[in-house]
């Protein structure tokens, strides 16, 4: 940071603001705790407040970084694409992605959408929605889509299924035809109504579904659970669709969606 501290005048200068408007928003920062002001040198500087305000940022980049080193050598081993996404409301993004050399699927843009009803990682991201909040969506699909509602609640009833016997959900190549999809949600680190899900996309002529359930989702699985314990997630028994993995540990995995479903 060039400037850690600017007089008012400054402030004055870079903002182009009356001086009362100044003032007067210096003053609510100040009450807030974003910003401080030094009567000694008659100059204001950003407070503590302005951390806790970044600190959701913060947590992005941190499991991004502990994320990819893993992602990455899952998708080398698999010839796979890795991804993580992030999901609040109905919305759910890529914000990381892991790539083979190999694979010739199309990447995504980071922070391109991802169809919560045709994807491995959308059905697990609405599988842990709160109830109220999931029958919302499904009116609202019902609404636009009446013809594929039955097959949505099948699918998401299959995958909630799935989350609560194996940890992990599967798509095979519903919305890419040469591409099955696995997906872990996380649990909650925090009480924003954010929540993360790792996926892992493979090409079907290379991965049969047999192995998909035997050795790409347990992967996955057990990448999930080491990120939220690197986070500070508390260990917890199987329940509200975040089960523990069985057996041994196995190394990384994750999933990512190649292309987005109009619907959902």
């Amino acid at each position: 940071m060039e400037r850690p501290t600017l007089s008012a005048r400054d402030l004055i200068a870079v903002t182009g603001l009356p001086k009362p408007t100044l003032f007067r928003l210096t003053g609510t920062l100040c009450d807030l705790g974003l910003l401080r002001y030094d009567e000694a040198s008659g100059r204001f500087t950003p407070a503590p407040g302005v951390a806790r305000l970044s600190a959701p940022l913060l947590a992005r980049a941190s499991i991004r970084q502990l994320a990819f080193g893993p992602m990455q050598a899952l998708a080398e081993r698999l010839g796979a694409q890795v991804a993580l996404s992030l999901g609040f409301g109905f919305d759910l993004i890529f914000i990381e992605l892991a790539q083979a050399k190999g694979c010739v699927s199309v990447r995504p843009s980071l922070g391109g959408p991802i169809s919560l009803s045709r994807t491995a990682s959308g059905r697990a991201y609405l599988s842990v929605l709160p109830e109220e909040q999931r029958q919302t969506y499904l009116n609202r699909f019902r609404r636009l889509n009446p013809t594929l509602i039955d097959r949505l609640k099948e699918r998401l009833a299959e995958a909630r299924e799935d989350l609560d016997k194996r940890g992990f959900c599967v798509s095979f190549g519903e919305l890419v035809e040469h591409f099955h999809g696995v997906a872990v949600p996380l649990k909650p680190i925090d009480t924003s109504g954010e929540i993360y899900v790792f996926n892992c996309a493979v090409p079907s002529f290379d991965v049969p579904r047999d192995q998909l359930l035997s050795d790409v989702g347990p992967r996955l699985l057990t990448l999930a659970r080491s990120i939220e314990a690197a986070l500070g997630a508390p260990a917890t028994p199987a329940r509200d669709g975040f089960p523990q993995p069985d057996g041994a540990p196995v190394r990384v995995a994750a999933f990512r969606e190649d292309t987005v479903a109009a619907e959902g």
